[in-house]
């Protein structure tokens, strides 16, 4: 498995114009231009793999489905999160670094099914609660640092407001085997 150049170098968070600016991207919000500064822009959101929908409002916050790292519609990789001499069975891994850039395209992803619920990502107050699914080789320990790439990715473009709680689990598989899963609550207004 090979890991990805970056987050934002292939597909729906692709590179959005040579000088990565809200002009050529037509972001909409303060949120959508920070994201075009790193590079990143939000895709389509994603079809629902089973009987759910991305994305719910209750009262002022938002929760979203487990986001897989889609782009353009396709699972980048697969397999279980593994480093060093972890992962020795006939079982695909991702290394961790690669991991954590597939859960900061989970962020990305979990931005887009929120913005197809309020229309407006600049109304997010904030990030209440980051819930982070690692598939797991059994000796790996590295969770935390997976899910970093969806917290710090959180964190650039929302500032204060994506500081937030958060869990990061490892666990055995996940849906599709995507090595990781991001879901979050957003409080707005």
């Amino acid at each position: 498995m090979s890991a990805p150049e970056t987050a934002a170098s292939t597909g729906a968070n692709a590179p959005v114009g040579a000088a990565g600016d809200a002009a050529a991207t037509g972001a909409s919000s303060a949120v959508e231009q920070r994201l075009a500064e790193l590079g990143l822009k939000l895709p389509e959101v994603a079809a629902p793999v089973a009987a759910y929908v991305p994305a719910v409002i209750s009262g002022n916050h938002v929760y979203t489905s487990g986001q897989l790292p889609f782009i353009d519609g396709k699972l980048e990789a697969a397999g279980k999160v593994a480093s060093g001499a972890e992962g020795t069975s006939d079982e695909a891994t991702v290394s961790p670094e690669a991991a954590k850039r597939y859960a900061e395209v989970c962020a990305v992803n979990a931005l887009a099914a929120v913005k197809s619920v309020i229309g407006d990502l600049d109304r997010i107050t904030r990030i209440v609660k980051v819930v982070g699914f690692v598939s797991s080789d059994p000796s790996f320990t590295g969770q935390p640092g997976v899910i970093n790439g969806a917290s710090e990715l959180l964190g650039k473009v929302l500032g204060d407001a994506g500081q937030h709680a958060r869990s990061a689990v490892g666990v055995a598989v996940l849906p599709l085997d995507s090595p990781v899963e991001v879901e979050l609550i957003a409080e707005f207004a």
